[in-house]
């Protein structure tokens, strides 16, 4: 993919708009899936993914190619999240009455409450988490990025970049603890 980036950039840069457009549609989906990760909120996710777009429309010539462009453009993404969660996010979890797949009682539907109340209360845990390690925690479990990615996206040592990931794991653990002994 990295090989294709570069074309697409390369020819952005030479006046074709339809190969940001191409850009675009190919990340869309992963910018947007890993603001709302961060963020937690559809609304923040969207406004972020636009952001994200934009300063890498204004910057692509900047790009120096050292790094994929997924490892510039989620350092982008992160970035504007941990700026939006450090000036305070809003939060929309939905309760199980917005959620009308349960509300339905019928066989297995107990089930499905169960796992999104594990769920919910998974996504709570990790809101509580300190950024850098929200941050740790979503590329390196959501986005499969070693942590030598990570520590670039991040701007920071590997070894840090692994520690935030560690403590990370280890708050959630201790938080969803009580759900570990239900199962």
């Amino acid at each position: 993919m990295r090989e294709a980036d570069f074309e697409l950039i390369d020819r952005f840069l030479q006046g074709d708009g339809t190969a940001f457009d191409e850009l675009v549609r190919r990340r869309q989906r992963e910018v947007y899936n890993l603001a709302y990760r961060m963020t937690r909120n559809a609304e923040d996710a969207r406004d972020i993914a636009q952001e994200a777009f934009l300063q890498v429309y204004r910057n692509l010539s900047r790009f120096d190619r050292r790094s994929s462009l997924s490892t510039w453009l989620y350092r982008i993404v992160v970035n504007l999240c941990l700026n939006h969660l450090s000036r305070g996010s809003r939060s929309l979890h939905a309760s199980v009455d917005q959620h009308p797949d349960l509300a339905d009682l019928s066989e297995g539907s107990l089930a499905r409450l169960e796992e999104r109340e594990r769920a919910d209360a998974l996504a709570r845990a990790i809101e509580t988490l300190p950024p850098q390690q929200r941050a740790s925690l979503t590329l390196r479990v959501h986005q499969h990025l070693a942590h030598r990615e990570i520590a670039e996206i991040l701007g920071v040592s590997e070894a840090t970049a692994k520690v935030h990931y560690f403590h990370a794991v280890q708050a959630l653990r201790r938080k969803l603890a009580h759900w570990r002994e239900d199962a």
